[in-house]
C-alpha cells in the first residue's frame, strides 16, 4: 500500500453550510474496479480533511492487488478522528461498497457511527431547476465553472489502474491520483451549492411585498404581487423557474417571487352545504337558519357544488390548502385562492409558509 500525503493551496469556503467545525469534517472518494465488492478491488480511498488550519490531501493506494485490505484498515482507522463524512453519491455507492468490504475482510466498520454528509442527494430534489445535464460531479461542477486537469471517467481508470498493477508506472499513478485529488478538491466546492437548500429550509426573510396592478399595450391588463426576499446564504449561481402563475428567482443573496393575482370574482363553498339552501336567482347559497323567510319556490336544497357564497377581492393562488379561509373558482378545481389582506402582509409566518409552499410546488413542476 501507498500513502500519498499532499498539502492543499486551496481553502474550504463553505464549511459552515455543514454546521459543523472545519476540523470535524473529513471529505472521501473511493475507486474501485467495478461495481460489486466480490468481485472488484478497492484500489484507492482518497481524504481531504483540515489539519492544524493546514488543507491535506491523503490518498491511500492499493499498490498490489492484495494491498486492498490495507487501505481499508488505514481509513477506517483515520476517520475515528471526524465526526462528519462528506461524499458525492457516497451514499449510493462507496459507503454500501465500503461496508461489504469490512464485511469481506471482518474489519470493524465505524462509518455507522459517524454523521454522513451525501452533496449529490442534498441536490437531488432540486435538479430540474440547476438547468445541468444531470448531477453527475462534473456536471455540477461545470454549473459552477469549475475547470478540472484531470480528463478521465472512473470507468476509464480501471484500464489504467490494471495497467499499473503490470507496469508501476508514475505517470499510470500520477493520473489515477490526480482523478481522486480532482474529485476530493471539487467536492469541497460544490458545498456552496447546500445553499439552495437552506433556503427551501426557510434561510431567508422578506424584506419587501408589493402589488403592481399593470395595463399596457404589450400585455394583458392584470395584478402581480412580488415577494422581496434576502438569503441568509448567497446562492453561487441565477437560478430561475416558473409557470404561467407565478415565477422565482435567485441571485447572489437576493431573491424574488412574483405571483400573478386573481382580481375576478371568487366562490367560497360551505363544507356543510346540507345545512344550506340554494338560491338560483341570487346564485348564493344561505343557511337554513334564514331560509325560512325565503319563499320555497326560489330555493332549492344546497349541493356541494352551489353551496357557495361569492366574493370579489384580491386573491393568491396556492396548490395545497396553505391558508384559509380558501375561494375558488369552480367547486372541481385543484388550485385554491386565499384573500391578499393586510393581515397576511402583517404575519411573517404565513408569509415564509406560503413562499416556500410555491418554491416546493414550483421546483416540483421543473422535476417532471
Amino acid at each position: 500500500m501507498l500513502c500519498i500525503t499532499k498539502e492543499l493551496d486551496d481553502n474550504i469556503e463553505y464549511i459552515d453550510y455543514t454546521g459543523f467545525k472545519k476540523e470535524d469534517v473529513v471529505f472521501f472518494d473511493i475507486e474501485t474496479t467495478g461495481f460489486s465488492p466480490e468481485t472488484t478491488i478497492l484500489y484507492m480511498i482518497g481524504c481531504v480533511y483540515y489539519q492544524q488550519n493546514r488543507l491535506i490531501c491523503t490518498q491511500w493506494f492499493s499498490d498490489s492487488r492484495d494491498a486492498q485490505k490495507d487501505v481499508l484498515v488505514a481509513f477506517m482507522e483515520f476517520i475515528d478522528n471526524y465526526k462528519l463524512l462528506i461524499c458525492y453519491n457516497g451514499l449510493g455507492f462507496d459507503v454500501p461498497y465500503l461496508q461489504k468490504k469490512c464485511h469481506m475482510y471482518k474489519l470493524p466498520y465505524p462509518i455507522e457511527q459517524m454523521a454522513v454528509l451525501d452533496i449529490y442527494k442534498q441536490l437531488q430534489p432540486y435538479r430540474g431547476i440547476l438547468h445541468t445535464p444531470n448531477l453527475k460531479q462534473k456536471s455540477v461542477e461545470a454549473f459552477l465553472g469549475l475547470n478540472r486537469e484531470d480528463r478521465y471517467s472512473g470507468g476509464e481508470l480501471i484500464e489504467i489502474y490494471l495497467r499499473y498493477l503490470d507496469s508501476h508506472s508514475n505517470d499510470s499513478l500520477n493520473l489515477l491520483t490526480l482523478h481522486n485529488r480532482e474529485d476530493l478538491v471539487g467536492m469541497t466546492a460544490l458545498l456552496s451549492m447546500l445553499s439552495y437548500r437552506i433556503a427551501y429550509n426557510g434561510g431567508f426573510s422578506v424584506e419587501h411585498i408589493e402589488k403592481v396592478s399593470y395595463n399596457q399595450p404589450d400585455r394583458a391588463p392584470g395584478t402581480e404581487i412580488t415577494f422581496s426576499i434576502r438569503l441568509e446564504k448567497p446562492v453561487p449561481k441565477r437560478i430561475s423557474f416558473g409557470n404561467e402563475s407565478a415565477y422565482f428567482l435567485m441571485y447572489a443573496d437576493t431573491a424574488t417571487l412574483t405571483v400573478k393575482a386573481h382580481t375576478d370574482e371568487l366562490k367560497y363553498f360551505y363544507p356543510n352545504y346540507k345545512d344550506y339552501y340554494y338560491l338560483p336567482q341570487e346564485d348564493t347559497a344561505i343557511h337554513k337558519s334564514v331560509a325560512f323567510y325565503v319563499d320555497k319556490n326560489f330555493r332549492t336544497r344546497a349541493k356541494a357544488a352551489n353551496c357557495y357564497s361569492r366574493k370579489t377581492g384580491c386573491f393568491l393562488p396556492q396548490y395545497d390548502e396553505i391558508i384559509t379561509p380558501y375561494f375558488k373558482i369552480d367547486y372541481y378545481d385543484k388550485t385554491t385562492y386565499f384573500e391578499f389582506t393586510d393581515d397576511f402582509k402583517c404575519n411573517p409566518d404565513k408569509i415564509k409558509k406560503y413562499i416556500l409552499h410555491i418554491m416546493s410546488y414550483l421546483t416540483e413542476q421543473n422535476n417532471k
